[in-house]
């Protein structure tokens, strides 16, 4: 089975904390930040456990570490296609876009995105290289890694290494001094440490960063994920999605999530959304992994539920992290825009390709 080591490693560390360390699934208490509004009337907080672990909104658990090693012993049935799978993502090399103040998002690969919305500046989860040795990056960067910077703010949704990358964030760190990071409870230390920046901003779910709102507003969302950095801090950061919204324009990066009634919970309380970033990548096995990770068709539910008038997929093509082959969720999403009920919803941004808002 040919899955990122560096990955399982990440879950198997996990399951072993839910296993082994009496995780409990139940609520003893909620976390927000009290400097922060929160824009949701009947939100109570994050919730907690006795452990001070934070917990998925409904309660959902993962799966258990024995369901992981099902996963790693149980045969591919898409092994010999992965084998074979030729695809990359198309990639244009440009940078163009960086020095224009046009409205736009442009996919940098993975979860990684340059956002301009109202002249305000956005990079998201950035990971700009292979986050170790053991996981190949299959997409070229778009443009010179130099070239990003004079961020307004850089957004790190949650603790996981394909999405909080150190080297790449204390790369960016000296090009962008002047950026203010957002992110979820309990991870601003580890920024803090990487990037010696102390403006940070750790939010709990439906809390509205501080920024200059007659520019932007950045708002911290619900995601149905999990946290691990290290061997014993399962659950201690929170993981969370994001809407940003100026001039009349609305942008969700959901970053890694399952499904869940998150998606029908936006629309309640923010009433749709222009351009929704979805994952679609590492949902197989699916009876595995769409705990935290949506599959395409998941996916597109959601962008349904949510009333999203465009999505743009992610998460997929750049690095192999689970048992689909590396062209898997880009050959679905083609069947899936020939649905009539999906006509003009899915776009399949290549890496690099300029979307204007």
């Amino acid at each position: 089975m040919i899955i990122s080591f560096v990955f399982v490693l990440s879950l198997a560390g996990g399951f072993y904390f839910f296993m082994y360390e009496r995780f409990t699934w139940e609520i003893s208490g909620y976390r927000s930040n009290p400097d922060l509004k929160t824009v949701r009337p009947d939100w109570k907080g994050n919730p907690v456990n006795p452990q001070g672990r934070f917990l998925n909104e409904n309660l959902e658990p993962l799966p258990g570490f024995s369901d992981l090693l099902k996963w790693q012993r149980e045969p591919n049935p898409q092994k010999a296609e992965k084998k074979t799978d030729t695809f990359r993502l198309k990639v244009t090399k440009n940078s163009d876009f960086l020095s224009n103040n046009e409205d736009c998002v442009v996919w940098l690969g993975h979860a990684t995105f340059f956002i301009r919305l109202n002249g305000v500046r956005i990079l998201t989860d950035p990971v700009l290289e292979s986050p170790s040795a053991l996981m190949k990056r299959y997409s070229a960067l778009p443009v010179a890694v130099s070239e990003l910077k004079d961020m307004d703010y850089i957004i790190v949704s949650h603790d996981h290494r394909d999405h909080c990358d150190e080297k790449s964030l204390k790369t960016l760190a000296p090009q962008n001094l002047n950026a203010t990071y957002l992110t979820g409870l309990g991870l601003d230390t580890l920024l803090n440490n990487f990037t010696k920046n102390p403006n940070i901003q750790a939010a709990g779910w439906y809390q509205t960063y501080q920024t200059d709102t007659s520019k932007i507003e950045i708002i911290y969302l619900p995601a149905r994920h999990w946290a691990r950095r290290y061997l014993n801090d399962t659950n201690k950061n929170l993981w969370g999605a994001y809407l940003i919204r100026a001039n009349g324009k609305s942008i969700y990066f959901g970053s890694d999530s399952g499904y869940g009634t998150h998606y029908q919970d936006f629309a309640k309380y923010f009433g749709g959304v222009d351009v929704a970033l979805l994952g679609v990548g590492a949902y197989k096995p699916e009876w595995f992994m769409s705990a935290s990770h949506a599959g395409p068709k998941d996916a597109v539910r959601a962008a349904h539920e949510m009333k999203a008038k465009r999505m743009i997929p992610m998460h997929y093509g750049t690095f192999d992290l689970s048992d689909e082959p590396l062209g898997d969720c880009y050959r679905s999403l083609q069947k899936l825009q020939k649905a009539p009920q999906n006509q003009g919803l899915i776009q399949l941004a290549g890496v690099g390709e300029v979307i204007k808002l």
